[in-house]
């Protein structure tokens, strides 16, 4: 009965998944007494399940030709078509929403986006549970996709140290292909299942031993590991938990600065361990950096404070705080520290959304539930230029990269510019069409970056006056779940995706 149920195509499985999960909130809500929302979660679910056994047993006697294309069509509608099935309970239990708002919110969530349409005191414990939850299956998928779909494609940054074409499988992968991607996916999932749910669980401990309380422990768990930024209540510069809880939280988003933090099944270096590993060096150099920039600006700018703020505990506060949000935007998690506050007085600029812009675009680790550039194709870019710099005050000089660095300096920086410009494209794009939907130019830049990096609480955090989604257009609504998606996919895929031959077939 179980291979017959792992044989089924991908969408199907990712469906039923789905649907399952449902129960989780219907449990919740019947716990809580809360008769509705429980109806509404166990009925979808029910359901979903039934519908997907109906489509299995009508499938069942059809001979599919499995490929990687196929994996990645199935990838693209999961997250497309999907949440409109996850929308349906949240929309029959708030039941005071446009079921556009409710898909909106879970393509939000299955993107890891996180931004959302509702305020924190509108939704009941349970819908909030339901959206970290969808955002911490989409971030399991992320991981599992870039090591059995993704990889194997040389797309999602992988394209940078490969040797094949993106979209292409290398040749000297060739026995790895010939395994069945289907079978592929169940071993990765096997494999990184356990350290997901491991690190979820540990963390959402620290939490609740911190001052949390366990259902916001719980969802600040779950949106840390897949960098959603999901809260219930706003953030977790409104938790319990404090200073404390923040440190704990900044130490597992360090595994969203490289796969090598939890996983070598994707190896991106040409040496092992995390501290040769350029992403995760060049992301704490980021982090380091760009706060300490912010905090010795207080004396290089001629901004003056008054007394009583100069003191160690208010310098010490200010530097935490920008070194907690800093590290949350470039993961494209997107939390605020509480400290944030005292470092921009610290900083004396006033909302430097420019900066929260550059750390969102530039992104985590590849393969990580991260969006953004990435810091892989970031590295590329760097080596190539100071290969450049070089070469141009010695025109005869000889590089001295062998191996690895070599193809990262050449085809590797070739690729990840390809990349960069069709991104500026996408965003070029996305503020055009936000700009003609009625959004301001500001505004448009900041939806387009917001949803492209998968940076959803970028809304709130970069503009003077914080974006209300709910007041956009329906057509505005549906170019923010087409640019999420996107985002979350990345052009060479999508292009890799049209470009085939799984059309044909």
């Amino acid at each position: 009965m179980k291979p017959r149920i792992l044989d089924q195509p991908l969408f199907l499985l990712l469906t039923g998944i789905g649907a399952a999960a449902m129960f989780v909130p219907a449990i919740h809500a019947s716990v809580l007494n809360q008769h509705h929302e429980a109806r509404a979660f166990f009925y979808s679910g029910a359901l979903g399940l039934f519908v997907v056994a109906m489509v299995a047993l009508a499938m069942s006697s059809r001979n599919r030709k499995r490929g990687e294309m196929g994996n990645l069509l199935a990838l693209f509608a999961c997250f497309s078509v999907l949440p409109a099935m996850l929308a349906v309970p949240f929309y029959e239990a708030l039941r005071t929403t446009s079921f556009l708002n409710a898909y909106m919110e879970m393509v939000s969530s299955l993107t890891t986006t996180g931004s959302t349409l509702f305020a924190p005191e509108r939704l009941s414990s349970t819908l909030h549970l339901w959206r970290a939850q969808v955002g911490w299956m989409g971030g399991l998928l992320m991981w599992v996709a870039a090591a059995a779909i993704l990889a194997p494609l040389n797309l999602g940054g992988f394209e940078v140290t490969a040797s094949a074409e993106p979209g292409q499988s290398e040749t000297r992968h060739s026995q790895f292909e010939r395994a069945d991607p289907q079978r592929r996916i169940i071993r990765v999932t096997a494999q990184l299942l356990p350290i997901y749910a491991g690190l979820t669980l540990a963390l959402w401990i620290m939490l609740v031993a911190a001052g949390d309380r366990p259902l916001v422990g719980l969802c600040h768990a779950m949106s840390v590991m897949a960098t959603s930024g999901i809260s219930p209540i706003g953030g977790v510069q409104n938790a319990g938990s404090g200073m404390a809880g923040e440190a704990v939280i900044a130490l597992f988003l360090l595994f969203a600065l490289s796969r090598l933090t939890f996983s070598s099944d994707t190896i991106t270096t040409a040496r092992r361990g995390i501290h040769h590993d350029p992403e995760f060096r060049l992301g704490m150099l980021i982090v380091i950096g760009v706060p300490l920039v912010l905090f010795l600006r207080h004396w290089l700018a001629s901004y003056g404070a008054q007394d009583g703020q100069d003191g160690l505990l208010t310098a010490l506060r200010a530097l935490w705080g920008g070194i907690f949000t800093t590290l949350s935007v470039l993961t494209t998690t997107g939390f605020e520290s509480a400290d944030w506050t005292t470092a921009r007085d610290w900083s004396g600029l006033t909302t430097p959304g420019l900066i929260f812009l550059g750390l969102a675009l530039t992104g985590g680790g590849v393969a990580t539930t991260a969006g953004g550039v990435k810091l892989l194709r970031v590295w590329a870019l760097y080596l190539n230029g100071l290969r450049e710099m070089e070469r141009l005050v010695h025109p005869s000089s000889v590089g001295r990269a062998t191996g690895l660095s070599r193809r990262i300096r050449k085809q590797g920086a070739y690729i990840a510019w390809i990349f960069f410009m069709l991104f500026a494209l996408s965003l070029a794009a996305g503020t055009v069409v936000f700009s003609a939907l009625g959004s301001s130019f500001e505004n448009a830049i900041i939806l387009s970056v917001a949803a492209l990096s998968t940076t959803g609480p970028l809304i709130s955090l970069a503009p003077e006056t914080k974006i209300v989604l709910a007041d956009l257009a329906g057509s505005a609504k549906l170019v923010f779940c087409a640019v999420m998606v996107l985002g979350r996919l990345e052009m060479l895929a999508i292009i890799a995706l049209l470009t085939s031959d799984v059309w044909r077939r």
